[in-house]
């Protein structure tokens, strides 16, 4: 999810997820996978740069382990 603003100033999350394109327009104008457009106040470059972070992110969560290693399990012997 990213945090962008609509054109009444509130902040919403959208699901970057499902961004199929972005347009500037001079508005810019976020059309998502099923067809809806919003309209969002941040620029398409910081549209990109929002979603690319996200992308970004989504690599640095490690997937959880099936089991928990204790610290003399890690240690040569």
């Amino acid at each position: 999810m990213i945090k962008v603003t609509n054109l009444a100033g509130e902040p919403f999350l959208l699901n970057a997820e499902m961004v199929r394109y972005v347009e500037a327009r001079p508005d810019t104008f976020v059309t998502m996978s099923q067809g809806e457009r919003i309209v969002v106040r941040e620029s398409m470059d910081e549209v990109l740069r929002l979603c690319l972070e996200y992308q970004r992110a989504k690599q640095w969560i490690p997937a959880p382990r099936a089991a928990t290693r204790t610290a003399s399990e890690g240690r040569a012997a």
